[in-house]
């Protein structure tokens, strides 16, 4: 019998410096699509807010503090999710202040900075994909 397909929420969090170029995570090695490259972030824990996610998943994942307000809501992606039946809910936002310089937390990831003309040649999974594509059209 195959499980009820459920909805999983997760955030992502678009760091961008002065001169366009955004942070890209690359996961690590053994990790579901490792060694491919994704915007930071992770999922939305029962009973939390999607803005309280965020900051705490950039906090463990990069090292850097954020502003509950300073993150700006962009695009969301969905498409299947491939632990599971059901459907992956990534809300992405963008953000250009914080506090700490990012590092990669995660043993085996690392970090990089990219213009929108070299995210399109990093692999990446489907739904950073269409993050990126979102990122690459916004004109700040």
């Amino acid at each position: 019998m195959q499980g009820i397909p459920t909805t999983l929420l997760a955030v992502a969090g678009a760091l961008r410096r002065p001169g366009g170029a955004w942070l890209m995570q690359r996961r690590p090695a053994g990790k579901h699509y490792g060694g491919y490259w994704e915007v930071p972030g992770g999922k939305v824990e029962p009973g939390e807010l999607p803005g309280a996610a965020l900051v705490r998943e950039l906090r463990e994942e990069l090292g850097v503090d954020i502003a509950p307000g300073g993150p700006h809501p962009l695009t969301f992606a969905a498409g299947p999710r491939t632990d599971a039946p059901g459907v992956l809910v990534i809300l992405l936002y963008t953000i250009t202040a914080w506090r700490g310089e990012p590092r990669a937390c995660e043993p085996g990831a690392s970090i990089g900075w990219f213009t929108p003309e070299d995210m399109a040649s990093l692999l990446r999974p489907p739904l950073d994909i269409a993050m990126c594509d979102a990122l690459a059209a916004t004109s700040w």
